[in-house]
Formats: C-alpha cells, structure tokens, sequence
C-alpha cells in the first residue's frame, strides 16, 4: 500500500512539471511574437516617417527593441534631421547613429570680428578671431599701452586663415585704443569702426586729426567721437542776408531735432552749403528751435537785414531799401507767433539826409605784425586814457598807435561800443572794427574756427540786443595754432629720439651739463617750444654705484639742471617738471660697464599716459622712450 500511493505521488508531481514547462513554453513563444511585432512596427513607422520628410537616403535596421540608422547624410543638417524624426516615433534611447556625412566643398569662412570695449582700466574683447591671432599677444599689447588695465578675454577662435586685411585692422585698433579711455572700437577685415568720448571739443578734433593721420591706406576707418556740449552765455544766434543770399555769423542750437528745423528755415531765407550749427548748453527756452525758425521766416519775407538772438532777446534789422508795409507785417506777425518768453526788437532803417551833420566814427585797424592804430572822436581825456590803456593790455603797449579826438557830443554808451570792437578785435590775427552810432562792423582774418561766433557773442552781450553790428571774418588754416601742433606722442617721440641720438652729458659726479652739449640742448628746446600743450616729465636717472641717497639727490639735480637751461632759453616751460629717481628704474643691468652707462640716462615721458606714481618701484615703464646716457663717470 505504501509503494502504491509514493507512486501515486510521483505521478502528480510529473503531471504538474508538464503543465508549468508547457505554460512556460507558451509565454516565451507569446514573447518572441511580442518583440518580432514590435521591431516590424517600429522599423516600418521611422522608415515611413524619414520617406515622408524627405530623408530617404536613410536606412533603418531593427536589432531586438534598438533601430540601427545608416545612410550617408548629404549634409550635417540632413544627420540631425533623420535623428529627430527617428526620435519622435520611437524614444530616443532605442536609437542607435551609425550614419556618416558625405564629404562636402570647404566651408565659407565665418565673419571674422571683434568688439573693444575699453571703460577707463577695464577693457573687454568680445567676438570670432582667427586662430592664428595670438589672443594673448592682443591682451598684453593693450595692457602695455594703456597702462594697469584689467582686459577680459571673451574671444572665440576658428580654425581659418586671417582674411585680407584682418591684421592691419587689429593693429590699428588695438593702437587706437590707447588715447580712448572711454571706446567701443568695432574690427572687421578692412574696417575699423570707433565710438568714444572726448573730453573737450579741442579733445574732439585733437582726436579726429590724430586717427585720421594714422590710418594705414587701404584701411577704411569710421570715427563717431562726441564731445561735451559747450555751455554758451549768452546763447548766441545771428543770421545775416544780403542780396539774397543767406549766412550764419553764429548759430547754436539746443538739440538735433531744433538744428534741423533752423537749418530748413535758413535754406528758405537764401543760405547754401553746409552750416555750422552747434549743438550746446544754456538755451533760454525748449522752444528755441521753433523761435529761430520763425525768425528767419520773417527775415526771408522782408528781403535783407540781420536777425540776433541772444538768449531770449531777439533784434531783426532790416536792410536800407526794405519795403516798409512788408517789414510792419512781418514784424507784427512773428511778434505774434513767437513763443512766451522771446522778446522781439525790431529795427527799421532812416537814411540820414545830406543836411545832416556827418556821423561819429571810431576805427581800430590790427595788421598782420601785429601793429594797432585808433583814429576816431572821444568823449572825454579820462575816457581817451581807459581806452588807449585797454588796447595796450589786450594789443602791447608799444603796439598801440592812438590818433583821437574830443568830442563831448558823442552818443551815449559810446565808450562801451569802443572797448567791445577792440576786444572783438582781439580774437583776430588781423583786421579791422569800424564804430558808428548805430552799428558796429568787424572784418578781418583768423586761425580759429569759432570766430565769428565768439565775436558774435561778445558784441551782443556788450552792446545789448538792439544793436545792428556786421561780421566779416575769414578762417585761414595756415593761421591756425592748433592745425599743425604735434600730437603729444609726437612731442615726447621727437624729443627722446635727439637724446637717443646725441648724448646729453654731464660733468662725472655733479650735475653740471658739459659745454659739447650745447646742440643737443638746443634742438630739445625746439621741440619743446611747439610742444607747449603737452605735460611732460624731466626723469634722472642714475646707475646703482654710490649710495642709494646720494645717487636720487643727483638724478634730482640733473633733471632739474636740464629743466634750467630750457628755461634759460627762454622757453615756456610751465608743462614741464622734474623728477630724480636715482637707481630704482634700471633699464639694463648694473653689472657690467655699460649697463650702468644705460641707466645713467634723462628721460621725457608724458605725464597723463604714464604717471609716475603708476610704475612700480624697480618696475622699467612700458614701452621706455629712446634713453639719453651720459658720459661715464668711471
């Protein structure tokens, strides 16, 4: 009974193996379907998709649950695009890129630029730049010549050749960049394109001259360079019109928008060519655009005459001739449309008769030497004496001829209208002011461009606004003192380049200049006397034999002693100092005989460039001038 029910129990347990192992059978036949069902469903649904979008050069491959894709991509854009089909119908991890790019024609290089953006000791490099531009040569160059400045590199690099004209345009940037503490200078191949600050009109066109000057041919360079807009008192505008024609004596103007519509009126009151029109500070209302318009309107309909703005007060001087029913119209109705706060003077000509007794005249003539005669009628001795005293002042009292008069007669405020001709005449190289009762002329010649308006200011603001007064001034560059001047640069260049050449010496141990230095010294005062606008500093120096103190006393006396003898020649030496510095800057080494005769040397370096509390002690400035040795002492 025993045997019986074990085997009965081995059967059963026979029997339930069978049944698991044929279940299990079937679930992994069910799975082999499952996957094959899958890979064919999704094999055939990116093949679709790729076939639909245009990428039928790719191949699909199912491998279990991965796509394999192969193909060669006509383009790299094509690869990704097959990707992203492939990745929208199936999930992107089931994705296996085995596809290649077909080989294509060199690529175009990139737009190679730069931008330089430079705010005092912080300067910026941002753009594409060639690999063979050594960026770290470009970041060094900078901080040399512009001193301590921090430069952050955000350059990018490309594999491709410097494209024509790529190096000229970095070099004259990076140049440029150093008398522009406040830039953005954008670089392109061929083309360079600065954007700055000055600090003065002069600085202005200091500048504009400068780059202009050092452009390489070849290299297209565009300068936007604003100034500080100029505070004028009183707010000066004069416009003239004879015969027709039209022209400005001064013009400032308080924005663009009023600069463009005075200029529209001028053009229909006669005026051709281009205007000055400065753009400043201190006009009287907001309106001051729409006034001058409007005035210049009334000048037009009249014929000839003048009209004077000086701040608010306003003159219109019609011309002998004028219709006198047309200069009451025109009068009446910009008195009427004028804005608040303008006020209208207008004046109608009366020509004397011949019955009158001739008028009072004052001249003042100013000849190219510089000789000044007055002819014409006083009212009192004291007068004549203040008069004559003025011109001696403005003029040199061996100058100034005086053939005068007394007339006890004269107009009231003539004295006033004789003193402001001659500081009007004062601004020209020569010339000549003519005083009459009712008007004031004034001609001549000139090196400075703003003439006619610092004229047209100072007779306004003495004479008062009713007053008629012409101006007839020619520019002429050649008399000019600021159109020639070296550049500060320059001055300091020149200078160092005779010290390099000749040696300026001293007697061994003190600071007397030896008597063969005589030339030298001679050819520095040269420079300096055309370089009167540039700060500069007289350094000494001495080599490191001796004691530390005695070695600075005698730099000292030595830049100093250069610094007499410059002054002894009568130069203006009121942008020159002097400096010792003994040892501390050794530009060679002190142990051999001609190390120590290079750093017993005089040196001129620019003040605003390279301070000299800004060289770290020992530290040799940058970019050193071309150094002066004296004889050695040994």
């Amino acid at each position: 009974m025993k045997q019986e029910r074990d085997r009965m129990q081995l059967k059963s347990i026979v029997a339930i193996f069978s049944i698991f192992t044929g279940a299990a059978a079937v679930s992994l036949l069910a799975a082999n379907l499952s996957v094959d069902r899958i890979e064919r469903s999704s094999e055939e649904g990116v093949r679709s998709a790729l076939l639909l979008q245009g990428e039928d050069w790719a191949q699909v491959e199912a491998e279990g649950l991965h796509l394999r894709l192969t193909g060669i991509a006509p383009r790299e854009s094509a690869r990704f695009h097959a990707l992203t089909i492939a990745g929208e119908v199936v999930d992107s991890y089931r994705i296996r890129d085995d596809m290649q790019v077909e080989a294509s024609a060199a690529f175009i290089p990139p737009d190679f630029s730069i931008e330089i953006l430079r705010n005092d000791d912080q300067v910026s490099l941002i753009g594409l730049i060639p690999t063979s531009t050594d960026r770290s040569q470009i970041a060094d160059t900078i901080a040399d010549l512009t001193g301590d400045t921090s430069v952050s590199d955000m350059l990018e690099a490309a594999d491709y050749d410097a494209p024509q004209g790529w190096n000229i345009a970095m070099a004259y940037a990076v140049n440029a960049l150093a008398t522009l503490p406040h830039s953005k200078i954008s670089v392109h191949p061929g083309r360079v394109i600065i954007e700055a600050n000055s600090a003065s009109t002069d600085d202005r066109s200091r500048l504009k001259r400068e780059l202009a000057r050092t452009a390489p041919d070849g290299l297209d360079v565009q300068l936007d360079i604003s100034a500080p807009r100029a505070v004028v008192s009183p707010f000066t505008l004069r416009f003239l019109r004879e015969d027709g024609e039209g022209r400005f004596d001064a013009c400032f103007t308080d924005t663009d928008d009023s600069r463009i519509e005075i200029l529209l009126a001028a053009e229909q009151a006669g005026h051709n060519g281009p205007a000055n029109c400065s753009i400043a500070l201190g006009n009287p209302s907001p309106k001051w655009g729409e006034a001058v318009s409007l005035a210049l309107k009334a000048l037009a309909k009249i014929g000839d005459g003048s009209v004077t703005f000086s701040d608010a007060d306003i003159t219109l001087i019609a011309a002998e001739g004028s219709d006198a029913d047309i200069f009451e119209t025109a009068t009446a109705e910009l008195e009427a449309d004028l804005p608040d706060v303008f006020s209208l003077h207008s004046v109608f000509p009366v020509i004397a008769t011949e019955t009158e007794q001739q008028p009072p005249e004052f001249t003042v003539t100013l000849s190219p030497e510089g000789q000044v005669q007055m002819r014409g009628r006083m009212t009192d001795e004291r007068t004549k004496t203040a008069v004559e005293s003025y011109a001696a002042a403005r003029f040199g009292e061996e100058q100034v001829y005086a053939a005068t008069r007394l007339d006890s007669e004269l107009p009231e405020g003539w004295p006033i209208r004789v003193l402001s001709g001659i500081e009007a005449l004062a601004i020209l190289e020569s010339g000549s002011v003519l005083i009459e009762e009712n008007h004031v002329s004034i001609r001549g010649k000139t090196g400075n461009p703003d003439a006619n308006a610092d004229i047209a200011r100072v007779l306004s603001e003495k004479l008062g606004t009713s007053e008629d007064f012409a101006i007839e001034v020619e520019y002429i560059e050649a008399l000019d003192p600021n159109s020639d001047l070296p550049t500060p640069e320059e001055c300091v260049s020149n200078i160092n380049a005779i010290l390099g050449a000749t040696k300026l010496a001293f007697s061994p141990g003190s600071a007397n200049i030896a008597a063969g230095s005589g030339d030298t010294l001679r050819t520095i005062a040269e420079i300096v006397n055309t370089c009167s606008h540039v700060k500069m500093e007289i350094s000494g120096h001495t080599d490191s034999q001796g004691r530390e103190a005695m070695n600075l006393q005698l730099s000292q006396s030595r830049a100093d002693a250069v610094l007499n003898a410059l002054m002894a020649r009568r130069i203006l030496t009121a942008g020159l100092t002097a400096k010792g510095y003994g040892e501390e800057n050794p530009i060679a080494s002190n142990d051999t005989d001609a190390g120590r005769e290079a750093n017993r040397r005089i040196e001129f370096i620019l003040i605003e460039e390279l301070p000299v509390e800004d060289t770290a002690e020992g530290e040799t400035p940058t970019d050193p001038p071309a150094e002066n040795t004296e004889e050695s002492n040994e």
